[in-house]
């Protein structure tokens, strides 16, 4: 995400994550100018998902393509387009159990458990 446009060291600790959907039929152009000694500028085909990282003050302008040329067709701040990071590849309906090693309770994991063979 953004790792060939990374943010200014002095801002990755502000920074959100967003989430921009071309709903369009035409190609756009995702731009954010408005962050100090950054540029980010994305293509976003149709029907494409655009994550990426911004700070919170900062806007998306969105430019969709016309022959030859193209148009600022919006302008959208960043904090609209914020998503939560996923914090687990695990779908939300998956309890999660945090492990305390400090726990008496705690046992160390024992070696793999071999399945049982399938006879054919």
């Amino acid at each position: 995400m953004s790792i060939f446009d990374p943010l200014p060291a002095d801002l990755r600790d502000k920074k959100i994550v967003c989430s921009y959907v071309n709903a369009t039929s035409k190609i756009q152009i995702a731009r954010i100018t408005d962050v100090p000694q950054w540029y980010f500028e994305r293509v976003v085909f149709p029907g494409q998902n655009l994550i990426f990282e911004a700070i919170s003050s900062a806007h998306v302008e969105i430019h969709t393509g016309m022959m030859a040329s193209s148009i600022l067709s919006d302008t959208i701040p960043c904090v609209q387009l914020q998503v939560e990071e996923a914090s687990s590849t695990l779908p939300n309906w998956v309890p999660i159990k945090h492990i305390d090693p400090l726990d008496p309770q705690f046992e160390e994991p024992s070696t793999l458990v071999s399945l049982p063979e399938v006879v054919s």
